[in-house]
C-alpha cells in the first residue's frame, strides 16, 4: 500500500471542529511515516470529485475529517472499492464512527488509530446500504424522523441539536401515522400504518439514537425497525427509549431483517446518514463488504 494518504476535510463540521481537527490528525499520521495530502473542495460536489480522483489515482487511504455527513460523502468515493477509509469523527452525530468503536472528538487519537490500522492492515470489511447508486453506512430514515429532519433543515434558528429538538416537538403536534407499502427481499407487499420505518445498516442515528439497536455492520442484512401507528402519547413514551435501544420491546415496534427493502409512501423524504436521498418510493440494498475501514 502506498504511504501517501488523503485527508478529506469538512472545515464546517461540528461548528468549525473539522478544520481544527485536521491538523492533529495529520500530525499523527505523519508521525507514523505517512505522507498526507489534504482535500477541501469548494463545495460538496467539488470535494467529492477530488476524493474520487484520489481514489482512482491509488491513494493509500481516504481519511474523512468531520461528522456523519462527511463520512457519507467519503463513502461515495470509496464504496465498492478496495481503498481503505479512515474516520476522524468530530461532527455532532458521529454515529458511523461510534458503530465501529472509533475515537470521537479526539482527532489525534483517531489519527493514531488509523495509522496503526493501515500499518498493520487492520481493516474491517463492512456492509453498506445502497439506494440508486448512493451509499450509506448507518440508517435510512423515513416517516416521523425524516419529517423532523425536513423541518429542522428549514429552521434558521436555533442552531445545533436544539434546533432538531424543537423541530421534533413541532412535528409531533401535527403528525399522523403514514400508510406504507413495504416489500422485503422481493417478497409479498406489506401494507402497514407506521409512524416511521428505519432501515439500519448501522445501529444508530442522530448522535446515539439506537433506532436499529441490534443492527450488525457485517451480517449482510439490514435491521428494519417499524414503529407502528402510535398515538402522540405513546410516541412520547417510546421515543426516549431509543437512546438505550429498549424501544424494541414495545408492542408497537417490530423488527425485520432483509438484504433488500422497498418503501412506498406519499409525502415522505428518505434520509440516509442524515443526508436527504429524495422522496419515497426508494429501494435499498445491503451490499456485503462494500467498504474497508481502519479500526482499533
Amino acid at each position: 500500500m502506498t504511504s501517501e494518504i488523503t485527508l478529506f476535510v469538512n472545515p464546517t463540521a461540528g461548528r468549525g471542529r473539522g478544520a481544527h481537527a485536521a491538523q492533529p490528525a495529520a500530525s499523527a499520521l505523519r508521525a507514523a511515516g505517512f505522507s498526507v495530502r489534504t482535500i477541501l473542495g469548494e463545495n460538496a460536489a467539488d470535494a467529492l470529485a477530488r476524493a474520487r480522483e484520489a481514489v482512482a489515482g491509488g491513494t493509500g487511504a481516504l481519511v474523512a475529517v468531520g461528522g456523519d455527513g462527511m463520512a457519507h460523502l467519503a463513502l461515495q468515493a470509496v464504496g465498492g472499492t478496495r481503498t481503505p477509509l479512515g474516520l476522524v469523527a468530530v461532527g455532532t452525530g458521529n454515529d458511523f464512527a461510534r458503530a465501529l468503536g472509533l475515537p470521537v472528538r479526539d482527532p489525534a487519537a483517531a489519527g493514531r488509530v488509523i495509522a496503526e490500522a493501515l500499518k498493520g492492515a487492520r481493516l474491517r470489511e463492512v456492509d453498506l446500504g445502497r439506494v440508486d447508486g448512493t451509499w450509506f453506512g448507518t440508517v435510512l430514515a423515513s416517516g416521523f424522523d425524516s419529517r423532523v429532519n425536513d423541518r429542522g433543515n428549514r429552521m434558521r434558528w436555533p442552531t445545533g441539536r436544539f434546533k432538531y429538538d424543537l423541530a421534533m416537538l413541532a412535528e409531533l403536534a401535527a403528525f399522523t401515522p403514514v400508510p406504507y407499502r413495504m416489500t422485503l427481499d422481493d417478497g409479498e407487499v406489506r401494507e402497514i400504518e407506521a409512524t416511521l420505518v428505519a432501515v439500519g445498516n448501522g445501529s444508530s442515528y442522530g448522535g446515539g439514537m439506537k433506532i436499529c439497536a441490534d443492527a450488525d455492520l457485517d451480517d449482510g442484512l439490514f435491521d428494519i425497525t417499524v414503529v407502528g401507528d402510535c398515538s402522540r402519547t405513546t410516541l412520547l413514551k417510546v421515543f426516549p427509549k431509543v437512546y438505550k435501544g429498549t424501544h424494541l420491546d414495545h408492542p408497537k415496534v417490530t423488527v425485520h431483517r432483509a438484504a433488500k427493502v422497498e418503501l412506498v409512501a406519499q409525502g415522505i423524504t428518505g434520509y440516509a446518514d442524515g443526508e436527504p436521498l429524495g422522496p419515497l418510493p426508494l429501494t435499498a440494498e445491503c451490499i456485503p463488504g462494500a467498504a474497508r475501514v481502519a479500526v482499533p
